[in-house]
Formats: structure tokens, C-alpha cells, sequence
């Protein structure tokens, strides 16, 4: 996933998706907020400015919208819908680490957790950013990559909801995260770095802890050592007993990432003895986010509000 690579198409390298006049903007009545108050940290000049794509390929019947080149990031909260349970997940669109996924794997998802009591916290992150290349293994001088841009966003968010927690009717110790892809990916970093900031303190924000109390993962990628050794931890994935407990999906015939993806991080938290909850379904793909089509994956949320009953974080 160099590039915003659904399983239906390469988005940028084969040109299934074109420009839209618009820049995203959220439903009516909910605002875009900035997470940094300046310049975010690690800032580096992006290949244009932020703009709104729309794929010309289909997710069970419907299009598509994707964010590219976004270098102010913005978290947009949607309050529950009836009764608040205190729960807030904080979602994280994938795209590759090359643009965000925003309707797919974001205001589709924010519309799910709300309608359950949950309030939804959407993440638009910097992308893109450095992620880990399963295709190589190492980069030139030796190292693994990490996303760290996009991480010190995740971790900025997180701080920034247990702040506000009051102000948004979030009870600070149900806060999880839930990620789709790269995404996925990076749920899995800030489960697994949330001890300390990748970037100086710049408030109060930066003193509240980062720890997600739970993790959802969808087909994520990136998890795996590499494609030459596909069952070994990613080590920037440093799973210890601390790691909060996860929730996995993922279907075997996904070519886009792969499910050793998902294999690799579920071991490492079992041997770590940490609660994890897989399912892994025979087919689905990749990218195939909340909507409903005829395959039984689809179900899956319905599993996750099973697991997070399960977990504590919510209840009848």
C-alpha cells in the first residue's frame, strides 16, 4: 500500500480516481478542530495542497471519497445519538499512509458508533506520511520505518479527547481507537507507544495519557516483519502485557495486505497474555468498511459491540 491502494484499484498509479471541486468538510453542525495550536510538529511541505478525491470503482454498489495531502490535521466529533453510553472510540481512516479514506472508513463508521450511544471522534491525520514498507523489509540504512507523523497525530488526539472528556459527556477510561488499513496500523502503534510523545509537550493535552483502553482493527496492514518474513511482529509494533486489548477482522483473501497481518499481532499479544478477540473470515477482501453486501464479514460490527459489552465498555 505505497500508494491509496483499495483491492479495487491503485487510486493514484492507474488513475481510478479524479479530482472534486470541494475540500472535505464535515456533516452540518459538526466542526473540523484543529489538534496543534502551531505548526504541527515534524512538519514537511506536502506534494500539493488538501483536496477531496472520488473513486471511480465501487464499494458494495456506492463510490468511494478519499483525502490527499493533508498537513493541518483536524479531529471532528459526532456526540451520540440517544442514550451516551461514555464511551468514545477515535477512528483512523486508511489510505495507505498516502490519503484518508474519509466517508468509507470515517463518516460511515462515526454514523455506526454513534447510533450505538458511542461518541465518535474522527481523526484526519497526516498523510501522507513514512510507514513501514512490507515490501522491503528495512530501508537503505538498515532501519524500519515508522509513521511518525501520523502517530504524533494519533497521539496529540488521544490527550486532547481525555482533556475534554468532561466538556464531551466521555467517561476518560472507555476511550478506545478503531482503524481501517494503515489505520489499522497505527491503532496498533499508539496501543503499543503511547508512553511517551514523539514530539515536545505543547499543553495540558500532552500530559493526559495516550493509552487507548481498547483497540479495533480492520484488515489492518503494515503488522507483519515483512513479505520475506510474514509472521513476525512488526518491532515497531512493541506489544508488552500493557497493550490494551484488541479486536481483529480480517478475510484470507486479502491480496492488498494479507492476513498474516492480523496473525502476527494476535500472537504477539496472546504470548503477551494480553485479551484478544480475531475473526477471520474466508472472503471479503480488503477495504470493504461497514457496508453491507451478501458476504457474512459484513456482520462484523456487530461482533465488536458484542466484544466491547464483553470488555466492559459498554452495557445494556
Amino acid at each position: 500500500m505505497r500508494v491509496l491502494v483499495f483491492t479495487l484499484c491503485a487510486v493514484i498509479a492507474f488513475g481510478c480516481i479524479h479530482a472534486a471541486a470541494d475540500v472535505w468538510q464535515p456533516s452540518p453542525g459538526h466542526a473540523q478542530i484543529p489538534i496543534w495550536p502551531r505548526t504541527p510538529p515534524d512538519d514537511k511541505p506536502m506534494p500539493g495542497p488538501e483536496s477531496v478525491w472520488t473513486g471511480h470503482s465501487l464499494v458494495a454498489g456506492r463510490p468511494y471519497r478519499a483525502i490527499l495531502d493533508v498537513s493541518l490535521p483536524t479531529m471532528t466529533i459526532y456526540a451520540p445519538k440517544g442514550k451516551n453510553t461514555g464511551a468514545a472510540v477515535v477512528v483512523l481512516p486508511g489510505g495507505g499512509f498516502e490519503a484518508l479514506a474519509i466517508d468509507l472508513e470515517g463518516t460511515e463508521v462515526c454514523d455506526w458508533l454513534t447510533a450505538k450511544g458511542i461518541t465518535c471522534v474522527l481523526l484526519k491525520y497526516r498523510v501522507p506520511s513514512e510507514p513501514y514498507d512490507p515490501k522491503c523489509d528495512c530501508r537503505p540504512d538498515g532501519g524500519l520505518v515508522t509513521s511518525t507523523r501520523s502517530l504524533e497525530d494519533v497521539q496529540r488526539t488521544m490527550g486532547l479527547v481525555r482533556l475534554r472528556a468532561k466538556e464531551w459527556h466521555i467517561d476518560p477510561h472507555k476511550v478506545g481507537v478503531l482503524g481501517f488499513s494503515a489505520g489499522g496500523y497505527l491503532a496498533a502503534e499508539i496501543s503499543t507507544k503511547y508512553r511517551q510523545r514523539l514530539y515536545a509537550a505543547v499543553d495540558a493535552a500532552d500530559k493526559e495519557s495516550a493509552r487507548p483502553d481498547f483497540a479495533v482493527l480492520v484488515y489492518p496492514g503494515h503488522l507483519a516483519r515483512g513479505r520475506t518474513d510474514n509472521t513476525t511482529l512488526n518491532p515497531n509494533v512493541p506489544v508488552t502485557p500493557e497493550t490494551p486489548p484488541a479486536f481483529l477482522v480480517q478475510a484470507e483473501d486479502d491480496t492488498t495486505d494479507g492476513v498474516n497481518q492480523s496473525l502476527a499481532y494476535y500472537m504477539a499479544l496472546k504470548k503477551a497474555g494480553v485479551p484478544v478477540e480475531m475473526h477471520l473470515y474466508a472472503t471479503g477482501g480488503h477495504a470493504f468498511g461497514l457496508r453491507r453486501t451478501a458476504l457474512p464479514i459484513t456482520g462484523w460490527p456487530r461482533l465488536v459491540e458484542t466484544w466491547l459489552h464483553t470488555i466492559g465498555m459498554l452495557w445494556e
